[in-house]
């Protein structure tokens, strides 16, 4: 199966070596608009995002939004405009996944996960290095839980949270949309959306509009 990587910094670098490590899948394409023409380098053509609605039709091509930020991924999926099954999921083999978890179009599992029953991951997620997903997650569309972080049974995070590295959140708790979990936080209440919560117990900091 032939790839195509949407993104070119450190991220796509993880990405690239999923792909590669896995022996079923091949890296054809790199998209980012730092690309001004199409050029090849070996078996590898690198061109600007505007190339993916062009090669589309005529090759048979998954693609992965391999971009940290979650408000990108977001604007450059709403760009695009392509449908789910156009769109890899990645798994590390050195993940553990339950059978019963569910995960999206376009999400990224990396090595030393774990996701554990019946959670369900939304599309173009990213489950970063060695975070534990406890069971009955529910983890919405465009969300990063960075290395690290521990998710107790039955949290819900909505669109676009991004959880920081080693922070931990107790059982039973949400986080609204686009909020951002600051690093190493111990998050034990609900935290609205559109926010920014940090420290032992998180507590809102920055409050922004919707």
């Amino acid at each position: 199966m032939n790839i195509g990587i949407i993104g070119q910094g450190g991220h796509s670098k993880v990405i690239k070596d999923i792909i590669i490590q896995s022996n079923e899948y091949e890296i054809r394409y790199i998209f980012d608009d730092k690309f001004d023409s199409v050029m090849e380098n070996g078996k590898v053509i690198y061109g600007p995002i505007s190339l993916v609605s062009k090669i589309l039709p005529h090759e048979k091509i998954k693609f992965i939004i391999a971009i940290g930020d979650n408000e990108k991924r977001k604007i450059i999926s709403n760009r695009l405009k392509l449908s789910d099954s156009s769109y890899i999921t990645l798994k590390h083999h050195a993940a553990v996944i339950s059978p019963s978890a569910k995960i999206g179009a376009g999400s990224v599992v990396m090595a030393n996960s774990v996701i554990n029953a019946d959670s369900c991951i939304g599309k173009h997620c990213i489950i970063n290095s060695s975070s534990t997903i406890e069971h009955d997650n529910s983890i919405l569309d465009f969300v990063h839980v960075s290395p690290g972080v521990t998710l107790s049974g039955t949290v819900r995070l909505d669109e676009g949270v991004h959880v920081g590295a080693g922070a931990t959140i107790i059982p039973g708790v949400r986080v609204g949309n686009w909020t951002k979990i600051g690093a190493g936080a111990t998050v034990i209440n609900d935290i609205p959306s559109y926010c920014t919560a940090i420290g032992v117990p998180a507590k809102v900091k920055v409050k922004e509009g919707a």
